[in-house]
């Protein structure tokens, strides 16, 4: 499935958010021309050599684009750009706050020379605003969030493991373009989408928002277990193997204390029989609860959650995710080309037909020479401006 097929999109982008986006975009067919600078490229390249010498971030982030090399600071780069924009259906840019404006590029100047231009934004704070000139990173930003201040333990506050802010503000720029087009099938007009990654991350929030509302103490920090629901969280089972498990409602509370605790009395225990009960006295519970784990191999602890039934999970490895049986049954790994050799790929998430589009990793430059010829270049003119350091 291609349902973007026929839309070019040109991203001015760097690191995780806004090539994020882009991506989901040449997933679903657009043509994606990433612009980088000569030389160098997309800063997110270098953040590691993990993937056969390649950067795990950038691997992930920019499948299926085209990679165009532009000195946007030479009068000369510039203007390639401006051309390029003009026969664009959306551009996408997330260079340091006002950059993108003082380069020319910013949308009130590009939608007036093409109403139909669709441009996001993709920034820390979003414009106007006493934040908007501020440099921000995910880490930054989920501080800015609150996010920090209901993850981790009680004694420490912990960063998620994944660049959560960037992924947000990246998945509600690729959902927000994709209604733009929508929009710009019924007027003809496209519009400026703003996307910060506060927003993004706030949004996220909206659980811990409304459980402090008007002044209440806000959910504990907690580890891997559930803030405010008991027992949900990790155990550790004889064979030294953790298993998750949650308990949601009253019917499978009875069930968990007598098919798997072995002890249908406590369902009624005047300590447990609530969430708000069991949550005031999750310590003994707790302990409870991991003592009748390490009688259990996992194995074992899993088929007697299953038999209650209890949701629970192996806490799997990122080693283990790539062998993943329930990944493998639905046909999710592929691969992609990449300039160091083949990689494995997760499919888009979401129902299709046939197989997915997957396309190469680029190598820096890799398109320049293609893509200026379509502008109209000659050979010559553009190994000049290679050889000049423009492209």
């Amino acid at each position: 499935m291609q349902p973007l097929r026929g839309v070019t999109v040109v991203a001015l982008e760097q690191a995780i958010a806004a090539p994020y986006a882009s991506r989901q975009l040449a997933d679903l067919g657009a043509r994606v021309i990433k612009v980088e600078r000569p030389g160098t490229g997309d800063f997110a390249r270098a953040y590691d050599s993990r993937v056969k010498g390649l950067s795990s971030h950038f691997v992930w982030a920019n499948r299926g684009k085209e990679s165009l090399t532009l000195d946007i600071k030479d009068p000369r780069g510039k203007e390639l750009l401006l051309r390029l924009i003009a026969g664009a259906d959306v551009f996408i840019q997330n260079l340091a706050p006002g950059a993108a404006a003082r380069a020319g590029l910013g949308a009130e100047e590009l939608r007036a020379r093409h109403p139909e231009l669709i441009v996001c934004d993709v920034s820390g704070y979003g414009s106007p605003g006493p934040y908007a000139g501020r440099k921000a990173y995910d880490l930054l930003v989920q501080a800015e969030a609150g996010l920090l201040s209901v993850t981790g333990t009680p004694e420490e506050v912990a960063k998620a493991g994944i660049p959560v802010s960037d992924i947000a503000a990246g998945m509600y720029a690729y959902s927000s373009v994709l209604a733009a087009l929508l929009e710009r099938g019924r007027t003809g007009l496209g519009t400026h989408l703003d996307v910060s990654m506060l927003e993004a991350t706030v949004e996220w929030m909206g659980f811990p928002l409304y459980y402090a509302y008007d002044g209440a103490e806000p959910p504990p920090r907690a580890g891997a277990a559930h803030a405010t629901i008991h027992p949900y969280g990790p155990f550790t089972a004889s064979d030294g193997k953790t298993v998750l498990m949650a308990v949601q409602n009253e019917r499978e509370w009875r069930g968990f204390c007598t098919v798997f605790l072995g002890r249908p009395e406590l369902a009624d225990h005047p300590h447990y029989a609530t969430n708000a009960d069991r949550d005031r006295h999750r310590e003994a519970l707790g302990a409870l609860v991991a003592a009748r784990f390490a009688e259990l191999t996992s194995a074992e602890a899993i088929e007697l959650l299953g038999a209650v039934p209890v949701a629970n999970a192996r806490v799997n490895t990122v080693a283990e995710v790539w062998d993943h049986p329930q990944l493998a049954a639905r046909g999710r790994l592929h691969e992609v080309a990449t300039p160091a050799g083949p990689v494995p790929a997760l499919a888009p998430p979401g129902a299709s037909t046939g197989t997915p589009r997957m396309d190469a990793v680029p190598a820096l430059g890799e398109h320049t020479r293609t893509i200026l010829g379509e502008l109209g270049l000659s050979t010559e003119a553009v190994e000049a401006l290679v050889a000049e350091g423009v492209a």
